[in-house]
C-alpha cells in the first residue's frame, strides 16, 4: 500500500528558511543535505542543489552554473521546463512518514519525464519532443530514446507549470514513462558531471553509487524552468535533488564483507509476548534506542569540506542539517559550528572550507521522537481477475481524516496492448462504520478526460477528477482486454510479464506552496504469450526434411546411371583416365623390375 503524508511543518519552515534568500544574482549556487532518522533503522538523506543563470546570459549561450550540455539540448529542442526523474524502490509511508517535497521531486518506478514545449502545433511539439528525448538519452546513458508516440501522453489536469513562462509561448506539455528502466551508476555519473564541484567538494562527495542503489528507495530528479521576480528580473534556474533512505545496519557493514550474515543466537531480541516464543523461535523486537552512526559509516567517506562556488548569505551557509532531538548528543569535526533551532528537533553546521567534516552520534537512551504527520490519502492500485484475455484494474482510496474530504486528480497512462473499458467503471464506499455500498461513479468522479489508444501508436490516456469523503475509502473498478501481439513485439524475458507505468495522483490542496503528489507502484501485466519452443521446432524440423528432399532430388538430377564397363571406357578416354593410366603402367613395370630381381 503507497501512502501520501502531509509535508512535515518544520522541515517546510526549514527549507524555507534556508532558500529564502533571492533567487537571482545575489544568490547564484546552492546546496543543501538533510540527514532525518527513520523507524526500522532506517536514514533518509536528501541532497538539494540549486543554481541561477540569468536569461540573457541562457540566450547568449553563457553559462556559468547551468552545464552547456544540458542548456544547448533545451534550447536546440525549444524546451522552456524540464523535469526528469529516475526512481528505484518504494517508499514505505506507513513506517517512514510523510515524503521528502511533497512527491514533487519523486517519479515514477524507473525513468519518468515531462516537458513544456515552444511549438506551432502538436505535430511540430512531437517532433521537438523526440529530439529532447534522444538527446537525453545520451547524456544520463538512459533509454530515453524509446519513448516514443506509444508511451507519450498529454496530460491536461495531472500538470502546471512550475516556472514563470511568457504569454507569448505557445507551450505544449508532453509526458512520458519508462517503467522498465534500471536506475544504476551510469546514470549517476552525467548527474554528477551537471554539478559545479563534480562530486570533488562540498555535499557531493558523500554519494557513492555502491551506497546509493543499495538504498532501499532512492529518487534522483533534474528541474530546470524559468523563475522571475517582481521587477521582471528573470533567470534560468536548475535545481537538481538525490533522496534515499539508508538501512544503517546494512551500510555500516563494509566492502569486507558484504555478505550479510546472521546474528548470533546470544545477540537476538526477541519479542518474548508472542505466544511461538521459545528458544529456538524468535519475533525479533526492534531497539527503542536509535541506532549509533556517523557518516563515514554510512557513506563509506567523511564530507570533504564546502562546495568553493557556494553563495555564503545568511543562513544559506548552512549547508548540513540533522533532525534529531535536541537531547540526543551529538559529535561533529571542531572546525564545524552546530546552530540548533527553535523548534527542538532540528540543528545544522556551518562546515569550514576545504576541511574535511565528520558526524557521528552514538547509541543512547531518547525519551523524545520526532513524531510522523497525519497521511492526506491512503492508494493502492493492483490488478484483478485470471485469465489470458481478460481483467481488470482495482484501485482504493482511503480519506484517514474525520472532517473534511480529500479532491485529487488520478492520471493514468496505459500501453495501448491494455484495452480498458470505460464503461464498466464503478465505484464503491466504505464509511467508517463499515458498511459497503455501491454508488454511482459520478458521485465520485467529479470530471473525465479519456483518450483512448491506437495500436502501435499512442497509449490510453485517463484523468479523473475525484472526492473522497471523510473517513471513508473508496473503491474505483472497471475492466479491460488484453492485446494479442505480434512475433517479433515480444521482449526476450516475455514470461515475465510487460511493465505498466505508475498512476500518478495530484492532490488539490490550496494550503501548500508546493504541489502534493503522490505515485503508485508500477504493475506487471500478463498477456498471452506463445510457446516460443515451436517456432523453433518447426524450423529444425522443415529444414531437415527439405535438405533431405533436396539432396535426393539434386542427386537424381545430376547423376549419370551407366555400366561398369562404360564408366571405364569413358575414364579412359578423358585426359584424367590417361594420365591415371600412364601412373599405372608405370608401377606394374617398377613391380615387374622388383619381382625379377627377387
Amino acid at each position: 500500500m503507497t501512502v501520501l503524508s502531509l509535508f512535515s511543518l518544520p522541515f517546510v519552515a526549514l527549507i524555507l528558511s534556508l532558500w529564502s534568500s533571492s533567487a537571482f544574482a545575489s544568490s547564484d549556487y546552492h546546496e543543501h543535505l538533510l540527514l532525518h532518522p527513520l523507524p526500522q533503522s532506517s536514514l533518509l538523506a536528501s541532497f538539494n542543489f540549486r543554481s541561477n543563470t540569468s536569461q540573457q546570459s541562457f540566450d547568449q549561450q553563457h553559462f556559468r552554473y547551468l552545464p552547456r550540455a544540458l542548456g544547448q539540448i533545451l534550447q536546440h529542442a525549444h524546451t522552456k521546463e524540464l523535469h526528469l526523474r529516475f526512481t528505484t524502490g518504494r517508499w514505505d509511508a506507513e513506517s517512514w512518514g510523510p515524503r521528502p517535497w511533497n512527491g514533487s521531486k519523486e517519479g515514477g518506478t524507473g525513468v519518468e519525464l515531462w516537458a513544456w514545449i515552444d511549438a506551432p502545433d502538436d505535430e511540430a511539439a512531437f517532433a521537438k519532443w523526440i529530439t529532447l528525448t534522444q538527446s537525453l538519452s545520451g547524456l544520463f546513458c538512459a533509454s530515453l530514446n524509446f519513448v516514443d508516440s506509444t508511451r507519450t501522453t498529454r496530460p491536461v489536469v495531472s500538470f502546471e507549470p512550475a516556472g514563470d513562462h511568457s504569454t507569448a509561448d505557445q507551450l505544449h506539455l508532453l509526458h512520458g514513462t519508462l517503467p522498465g528502466e534500471v536506475v544504476c551508476t551510469e546514470n549517476l555519473t552525467p548527474f554528477l558531471k551537471l554539478l559545479p564541484c563534480k562530486g570533488k567538494a562540498g555535499i557531493s562527495s558523500l554519494f557513492d553509487g555502491h551506497k546509493l542503489f543499495d538504498a532501499a528507495w532512492q529518487s534522483m530528479s533534474v528541474d530546470i524552468q524559468p523563475v522571475c521576480s517582481a521587477d521582471g528580473e528573470c533567470v534560468v534556474q536548475i535545481e537538481q535533488t538525490v533522496d534515499m533512505v539508508l538501512d544503517i545496519d546494512r551500510s555500516k557493514r563494509s566492502r569486507s564483507n558484504p555478505i550479510p550474515r546472521p546474528v548470533p543466537n546470544e545477540q537476538l531480541v526477541c519479542d518474548t509476548s508472542k505466544p511461538y516464543n521459545s528458544d529456538d523461535t524468535c519475533y525479533p523486537l526492534e531497539k527503542t534506542n536509535d541506532k549509533a552512526w556517523s557518516l563515514t559509516e554510512i557513506f563509506g567517506r567523511s564530507l570533504n569540506g564546502v562546495c568553493p562556488l557556494t553563495d555564503f548569505d545568511g543562513s544559506s551557509d548552512q549547508s548540513l542539517c540533522l533532525r534529531v532531538p535536541h537531547e540526543r548528543g551529538v559529535f561533529i569535526s571542531e572546525e564545524a559550528e552546530e546552530i540548533k533551532k527553535d523548534d527542538g528537533f532540528t540543528r545544522c553546521f556551518k562546515l569550514a572550507p576545504s576541511v574535511p567534516f565528520d558526524l557521528s552520534i552514538p547509541q543512547q537512551p531518547v525519551n523524545t521522537e520526532v513524531a510522523l504527520d497525519e497521511p492526506v490519502l491512503h492508494a493502492e492500485r493492483t490488478i484483478v481477475g485470471h485469465g489470458q484475455e481478460r481483467g481488470g484494474m482495482r484501485i482504493i482510496f482511503g480519506n484517514p481524516s474525520n472532517t473534511s474530504a480529500v479532491d485529487f486528480i488520478y492520471f493514468e497512462s496505459l500501453p495501448w496492448f491494455l484495452r480498458p473499458y470505460i464503461h464498466t467503471l464503478h465505484a464503491t464506499i466504505t464509511g467508517h462504520d463499515g458498511v459497503l455500498r455501491e454508488v454511482p461513479a459520478s458521485e465520485i468522479v467529479k470530471e473525465t478526460y479519456y483518450r483512448p489508444a491506437i495500436d502501435r501508436e499512442r497509449g490510453t490516456q485517463l484523468e479523473l477528477a475525484l472526492s473522497v469523503p471523510a473517513s471513508s475509502t473508496v473503491t474505483l473498478t472497471y475492466d479491460f482486454e488484453k492485446a494479442i501481439l505480434r512475433y517479433t513485439e515480444y521482449p526476450p524475458d516475455a514470461n515475465r510479464g510487460f511493465n505498466v507505468a505508475p498512476a500518478v495522483i495530484r492532490i488539490l490542496d490550496t494550503a501548500h506552496d508546493t504541489p502534493i503528489y503522490i505515485r503508485s507502484t508500477s504493475l506487471l501485466l500478463q498477456l498471452p504469450t506463445p510457446d516460443f519452443s515451436m517456432p523453433y521446432n518447426v524450423i529444425i524440423l522443415t529444414s531437415t526434411v527439405i535438405a533431405l528432399a533436396f539432396g535426393t532430388i539434386f542427386n537424381i538430377l545430376v547423376r549419370r546411371i551407366v555400366t561398369l564397363d562404360e564408366a571405364a571406357a569413358l575414364g579412359a578416354q578423358t585426359l584424367k583416365g590417361r594420365i591415371l593410366g600412364k601412373f599405372v603402367a608405370i608401377r606394374d613395370r617398377l613391380r615387374g623390375k622388383d619381382t625379377k630381381v627377387e
